[in-house]
C-alpha cells in the first residue's frame, strides 16, 4: 500500500539494522525483556495495548517510554505448544509528541500502519521510518486524523470507537459522542471526512430517554451478502440499528461475494408482486451497477478475482437508520417488548459482530456484566430515504470526493415478525431483520464500588464459534455451540444449546477486583491448529496460556449405537503402557497332532513313512513352541529399558509424594491456626447476623416490578442523564466563550462602540443562552423535586411498615 503524503522512508540496510541476526536472541515470549520492566501501575483504565498483524510480528505499546515495541515471534518453536520472540525488539517511535494517553492500538490487514487512540485523540503511526544510527530506535511518521473535529481545545466530542474497515487499509471509520459516523480516507485527506453519517435515531420530540440516542459502539459487517456492505451501531439503551450500504471509496470486494449480491436482487426483488419491494430494488441494482460498473456485463469480469468500488451516492436519497433491531415474536403480544431482558443490567458498553459459516452474530456487552447473544433471523437488505438528499463534495470534473447525510430511523414502519411466519413475504420490503435470542450469559464479574464494568470482546481467528471477553476480573471464553442457519444447511437436528464458558484468566481477589488488572490481550494462532493467548498486565508482565480447539464443538451427549467405537481410542492409547502381551502371557498355541492310522505306529524310524512323520512332528514344534521362544525372548529383551523408566518414574514420584507430606507436616500447625481464627469469625458473623436480624427495617416487603423498573430508570438517568445535561452544558459555556472572547486587535473598536450602542446580534445570542440556563435549571429544579417526593414516598412506606 502506498499513501500519497510526502513520506521520507529509508529502508534499514544491513549495517544500520537495530537487531543484527548475528546479535537475536530468541527466547519464550513470557521471558522477553520488554515484559520485565518494574513499571508502576497508577490505576490506568481497562485498555489494549498488544496488537498482531496475523503473521509473525506482535507489537506493543509502552506508556511509560511513549514509544511501540515491534517483536517477531516464532509459533511452535522450539516446543509444538511454544512462542519464541526474538531478543532485543525493534524499538519505534512517533516524530510528534503525543498530547493523550493511548488506550487502545490497532494495526490494518497488510502491517504498514498503527491505530493510537483513546477518547481524546487519533493518531496513525506508520510503521516503517528513519533508523537513528545512535541508539538504534525507528523514527515513524505520526499524523492525526480530525484534528479540527476531535483535538480541539474548546471541543467535547468524545472518540467512542475506531475500527479500520476489513475492506480497505486506508479506511478508518470513527463512532464519536456527537452521534456521528465518519469514514476517512488517510491517503487523501486526514482534517475532512470522506463520508459523515448523522445518525437520528429517533424523531425529535419522541425520545424515549437520553440513553436512546447516546451511541456507544460500532461494527462493520462481514463477506456475507449485503453484511459487507452494512455498519452495526448500538445505543446505551442496547438498541442496534444498521446502516446500509456504506462502501469506502476505492475499496475492494471479492468479485463472487458481489454477483451473488446482483443475481439475489434481481431474482428475488424485480419478480416480487409487491411494488414496494420492486422499488427498493430497483434502488439497489442501479446503486450496484454505478458502484460496480462491471458488473451491469458479468462476462466483462469472467476473470476477476476481486473488484474496486467507485465514488457513488444516490442524488436524492439518503441512507436509512434500520431499526431498531427486534427480537422474533413468538406469538404473543409483544409489540411493547423492551430492547433487552431483565437478566440484563447496567447500560450497554460494547459490541461485537461475528460471522460463523452463514450465522450473522450479535454480541451486547452490558455493564452489569452478562453478554446478550443474538443471531439475524432475516438477511440484510438496503435502503434509502427518498427525497432527503445528501451533500455531496465535487471536483471541477463532477467528480465526487466526499458525501454527508442525515440518517433517520422510522420507528412507526416497524413490523413484528413471527417465528410461523414465511420470511419470504418480508423481503424487499425495507423492514430490519429480527433478531433471534440465542443465549444470555453472566459473566459473574466481582463488584466494582462507584463505575460501572467494562468489557472488551475479541474473536479467534481460528475457531470463529469462541469470543473472548476482557473485563475486571479477567479474560473468559465463550464457545456457542447453536448456530441456527449452520445447522440447518448441514442438516443436522441438533437441539439449541446454551454456550459454554470457560475462563482463561482470573485476576479477582476475593469479591472485588484489583485495580486495572490488565492492560494488553491479543490471541495467535497457527497453521498446524494451534492457538494461544497473551495477556499482559498493569505491571507490564506477559502471560501466555496455550488454549485448546479440539472437542469443544462436541455435543455432551453421546450415541449408544456409537459406543463401541468411542471406547476402542483408549485401548490404543493404553499400548504403549503395556509390558508384555497377553498373548505371550496366555502361552504358545495349543496344536493337535494330526491323526494317523494305528499302523503307523510300528514304522521304524529309519523308514521313509517314519521320517516323514518325524518332519511333521518337527515342524509342528518349531512354528510353536520354538517361535513362541524367541518372541518372548524378543519382549523381555526390548521391554527392559521400558521397565527401567517405569521404575525410575514411580521412585520419582515417591520421592515427590515423601517431600509434599513433609510439607504438609510442617504447614499443619499453621493450618490448624487458620481453622480456629475461622471458626472464631464464623461465629463472630453469625452473632453479627443475629443482631441485624433484629433492627426494624429487617422485615420490610421487597420492592414490587414496578418499584423495580422505576428504580432501574432512575438508575439510567444518573449515569446517562446527568451526563447528557453536563455535555449540554459544556457546549453551552464553550459557544459562549467563543462568542465573548474577541481579538486584541479589536478590542480599542469594541470600547468606542460601547458607549454609543451594542451589537443586537451579540445581545441577542447572549439572551438565547441565557433563556437556555434558564430552562436548564428549571429542568434541574423539577428533577429534584420529583427526586424529593419519591424520597418522601418511600420514606412514608418504611414508617408505615
Amino acid at each position: 500500500m502506498r499513501f500519497n503524503f510526502d513520506l521520507e522512508e529509508t529502508k534499514p540496510g544491513p549495517s544500520r539494522s537495530a537487531t543484527p541476526k548475528d546479535e537475536v536472541e530468541w527466547v519464550p515470549l513470557q521471558h522477553h525483556p520488554v515484559f520485565s520492566s518494574n513499571s508502576s501501575a497508577n490505576s490506568p483504565p481497562l485498555r489494549n495495548l498488544l496488537a498482531w498483524d496475523g503473521a509473525s510480528r506482535l507489537y506493543f505499546w509502552d506508556s511509560d517510554e511513549l514509544c511501540l515495541h515491534r517483536i517477531s515471534v516464532r509459533l511452535g518453536e522450539p516446543e509444538p505448544t511454544s512462542v519464541s520472540a526474538a531478543s532485543p525488539s525493534k524499538v519505534l517511535k512517533p516524530d510528534v509528541k503525543l498530547n493523550f494517553d493511548v488506550n487502545k492500538i490497532s494495526i490494518n490487514s497488510n502491517g504498514t500502519a498503527m491505530l493510537l487512540y483513546s477518547s481524546d485523540g487519533l493518531c496513525i503511526m506508520y510503521l516503517y521510518g528513519r533508523t537513528s544510527s545512535k541508539d538504534g530506535t525507528t523514527t515513524c511518521r505520526t499524523v492525526t486524523v480530525g484534528p479540527e473535529i476531535y483535538v480541539s481545545g474548546t471541543n467535547v466530542i468524545r472518540i467512542l470507537k475506531v475500527s479500520w474497515h476489513p475492506c480497505s487499509d486506508t479506511h478508518v471509520g470513527i463512532l464519536s459522542s456527537d452521534s456521528v459516523f465518519r469514514l476517512f480516507h488517510l491517503s487523501s485527506d486526514l482534517i475532512q471526512p470522506e463520508q459523515a453519517y448523522y445518525l437520528q435515531p429517533v424523531q425529535p420530540g419522541r425520545s424515549r430517554n437520553a440513553t436512546s440516542i447516546c451511541p456507544m459502539d460500532f461494527s462493520f459487517g462481514g463477506d456475507h451478502l449485503w453484511d459487507c456492505f452494512s455498519v452495526f451501531i448500538m445505543f446505551s439503551d442496547g438498541s442496534i440499528y444498521i446502516l446500509c450500504p456504506i462502501v469506502p471509496f476505492g475499496s475492494v470486494y471479492k468479485w463472487e461475494s458481489i454477483v451473488d449480491i446482483y443475481n439475489d436482487a434481481q431474482t428475488f426483488g424485480l419478480k416480487s408482486p409487491n411494488s414496494t419491494a420492486v422499488s427498493n430494488s430497483n434502488l439497489a441494482i442501479s446503486w450496484l451497477e454505478a458502484t460496480f460498473p462491471e458488473i451491469a456485463g458479468q462476462t466483462d469480469g469472467a476473470d476477476l478475482s476481486v473488484i474496486k468500488a467507485r465514488p457513488y451516492a444516490l442524488f436524492d436519497a439518503s441512507l436509512l437508520l434500520q431499526g431498531p433491531l427486534r427480537k422474533v415474536s413468538r406469538g404473543e403480544d409483544e409489540t411493547n417488548l423492551a430492547f433487552r431482558g431483565a437478566e440484563c443490567e447496567g447500560r450497554a458498553v460494547s459490541f461485537l459482530y461475528n460471522l460463523v459459516s452463514k450465522d450473522s452474530i450479535l454480541v451486547t456487552a452490558w455493564s452489569g456484566g452478562q453478554l446478550q447473544i443474538d443471531a439475524l433471523a432475516d438477511e440484510i437488505q438496503p435502503v434509502w430515504n427518498v427525497g432527503c438528499p445528501p451533500r455531496l463534495r465535487v471536483d471541477s470534473h463532477d467528480n465526487i470526493h466526499g458525501l454527508a447525510m442525515i440518517c433517520e430511523s422510522t420507528p412507526d414502519k416497524l413490523s413484528i415478525v413471527k417465528l410461523d411466519q414465511p420470511l419470504d413475504s418480508t423481503l424487499w420490503l425495507g423492514h430490519p431483520p429480527p433478531l433471534l435470542r440465542l443465549a444470555i450469559v453472566d459473566l459473574a464479574l466481582p463488584k466494582k464500588t462507584g463505575s460501572d464494568s467494562l468489557i472488551m470482546m475479541f474473536i479467534d481467528p481460528l475457531m470463529l464459534e469462541r469470543i473472548y471477553t476482557l473485563h475486571d476480573g479477567g479474560i473468559d471464553s465463550i464457545v456457542l455451540h447453536y448456530l441456527p442457519f449452520t445447522s440447518q444447511t448441514s442438516g443436522k437436528n441438533e437441539t439449541m444449546r446454551t454456550p459454554s464458558v470457560h475462563p482463561v484468566l482470573s485476576t479477582c481477589q476475593g469479591e472485588f477486583s484489583s485495580q486495572s488488572p490488565l492492560s494488553g490481550f491479543v490471541s495467535l494462532s497457527d497453521s498446524f491448529g494451534y492457538s494461544w493467548v497473551v495477556a499482559v498486565t498493569s505491571y507490564q508482565e506477559c502471560i501466555v496460556l496455550e488454549m485448546k480447539t479440539l472437542n469443544l464443538l462436541l455435543p455432551l451427549h453421546v450415541d449408544t449405537d456409537k459406543k463401541s467405537i468411542l471406547l476402542e481410542e483408549p485401548k490404543e492409547k493404553d499400548t504403549s503402557d503395556i509390558i508384555i502381551s497377553k498373548e505371550l502371557l496366555g502361552g504358545p498355541k495349543v496344536v493337535l497332532v494330526p491323526q494317523t492310522s494305528p499302523n503307523l505306529r510300528s514304522v521304524s524310524a529309519d523308514s521313509i513313512e517314519g521320517r516323514s512323520m518325524l518332519h511333521e512332528y518337527f515342524k509342528l514344534f518349531h512354528e510353536n513352541y520354538v517361535e513362541y521362544a524367541h518372541k518372548v525372548y524378543f519382549e523381555l529383551k526390548h521391554h527392559g529399558p521400558h521397565l527401567k523408566r517405569i521404575i525410575d518414574d514411580q521412585h520419582g514420584r515417591l520421592v515427590g509424594a515423601k517431600q509434599r507430606l513433609l510439607q504438609f507436616e510442617e504447614k499443619y500447625s499453621d493450618l490448624e491456626d487458620r481453622i480456629t481464627n475461622a471458626v472464631q469469625m464464623q461465629n463472630h458473623l453469625e452473632e453479627r447476623l443475629k443482631r441485624l436480624r433484629n433492627l426494624p427495617g429487617v422485615h420490610k416487603k421487597p420492592l414490587s416490578t414496578a418499584e423495580r423498573e422505576f428504580k432501574s430508570q432512575l438508575d439510567q438517568f444518573s449515569g446517562v442523564e446527568l451526563d447528557a445535561l453536563r455535555s449540554t452544558v459544556n457546549a453551552l459555556s464553550a459557544r459562549m466563550r467563543r462568542h465573548t472572547q474577541t481579538p486584541k486587535d479589536n478590542l480599542s473598536n469594541k470600547k468606542k462602540l460601547v458607549s454609543r450602542r451594542k451589537d443586537p446580534v451579540h445581545e441577542s445570542q447572549i439572551s438565547q443562552l441565557k433563556s437556555c440556563l434558564e430552562k436548564l435549571s428549571l429542568v434541574n429544579s423539577e428533577n429534584t423535586k420529583k427526586v424529593k417526593l419519591v424520597e418522601s414516598a418511600l420514606r412514608s412506606e418504611e414508617r408505615s411498615i
